[in-house]
């Protein structure tokens, strides 16, 4: 099951990618340029939301039942914390990925709220800009990490 979840949280990435970018390019070309909030930018809000929180959630599963999570500070205690690899998985990547989909999520929330629709497009940038360059930082790139696929099969 672990190698399942395992990729498809790699391969789900791309779909937050992917909604992010378009979510942010609608939500700033819909500022500048003074636009009306649109369905269809609600709906790539809810989509990078919304795949932002199926990462969390296979993240999540991965956390509690893989080797880097929990289990790696049940076998090593505080040593994870001298370790550069099991702190990267065990406290620091979930700690800033649950971060950029709290981000998120408040800026699709506040962006909502907002009555004027250059504002729901300014808030909509600003806090998902946020949150994707919070997942880009987060993301073990094969750049920084060549033994990591970019596509786990």
């Amino acid at each position: 099951m672990y190698s399942v979840v395992l990729a498809l949280h790699s391969w789900s990435r791309w779909l937050v990618l992917v909604f992010g970018l378009i979510a942010i390019f609608r939500a700033y070309s819909g500022w500048q340029g003074r636009k009306p909030y649109l369905g269809a930018d609600n709906g790539m809000g809810a989509s990078f939301v919304g795949s932002l929180h199926l990462q969390l959630l296979l993240g999540l599963i991965l956390y509690f039942t893989g080797p880097y999570g929990v289990k790696a500070f049940e076998a090593a205690g505080g040593a994870v914390m001298k370790d550069p690899i099991g702190r990267f998985w065990g406290v620091e990547h979930i700690t800033v990925m649950i971060l950029a989909v709290i981000v998120a999520q408040v800026g699709r929330t506040l962006s909502k709220k907002a009555t004027d629709p250059v504002l729901k497009h300014k808030k909509a940038f600003a806090w998902f800009l946020v949150a994707l360059i919070l997942v880009l930082l987060m993301i073990p790139w094969g750049l920084w990490n060549p033994a990591r696929p970019l596509f786990r099969f």
